[in-house]
């Protein structure tokens, strides 16, 4: 590694796990019967949804067996709605339904209101030299589980 990557990567593990902390303390205040895994489908969905749970388990990186087991149990808490595809009746699609799009916006604003204190505290400078970084290392991740401009037109295409 560059010298100083090093030092880059712990700053980066360090926020990740308090991006992570915040979340888990918003999803505790807004439904504590959830866990983060299926918080994070739940806002991969937000962010791409319509979309095919095959689909939906890349965006996720899991299997596709692995994100049928996450969003059955999502859809028996009447968060996630399977319907056939308006395209090929093989094929589901997967869809938020208002009741889910609700908290994933609830545990969301939280988080965001919660982040926002934290950013009100840093220097100026600071907070523009952090918005170009965080801006860089998205666009190297390519990360669709998050609502990104322009993000998930692929898979919403798909589904028809």
């Amino acid at each position: 590694m560059a010298a100083g990557a090093d030092e880059t990567v712990a700053a980066v593990v360090a926020a990740s796990r308090l991006v992570m902390g915040l979340s888990a303390g918003a999803l505790a205040e807004v439904d504590d019967s959830l866990s983060l895994a299926q918080l994070r489908t739940l806002v991969a969905l937000e962010g791409c949804g319509p979309v095919k749970l095959a689909a939906l388990a890349g965006v996720l990186g899991v299997n596709p067996s692995t994100a049928l087991r996450a969003v059955v149990r999502l859809e028996e808490a009447g968060l996630v709605n399977r319907r056939v595809s308006l395209v090929s009746r093989r094929e589901v699609v997967l869809t938020l339904t208002s009741g889910g799009l609700a908290l994933v916006r609830r545990v969301l604003d939280r988080r965001r209101a919660a982040i926002e204190q934290l950013v009100a505290g840093m220097p100026a400078a600071a907070r523009s030299g952090l918005v170009a970084g965080l801006l860089a290392l998205l666009a190297v991740a390519e990360d669709r589980s998050v609502p990104v401009p322009g993000a998930g037109t692929e898979f919403r295409d798909a589904v028809g």
